[in-house]
């Protein structure tokens, strides 16, 4: 298992967090997450690529910030 961060800028309530949850758990049902709304920022632990993440949350509507 790794952890893998994103930082979403449009993450900014509950109802973001519900979708950023659902999207995550459509990659991968058993991870693992925190999410901080203030920071923008999502923590996963899973099996499954980061990049597998990135899509399917940039599909949502919260594409990761670069760097």
């Amino acid at each position: 298992m790794k952890t893998i961060e994103f930082t979403l800028p449009d993450m900014t309530c509950g109802h973001c967090a519900r979708t950023v949850t659902a999207a995550v758990q459509r990659v991968d049902a058993q991870a693992r997450l925190q999410i901080d709304l203030l920071t923008h920022k999502v923590r996963i632990d899973s099996v499954q690529d980061a990049e597998a993440f990135r899509r399917v949350l940039a599909d949502e509507g919260y594409p990761a910030a670069a760097g």
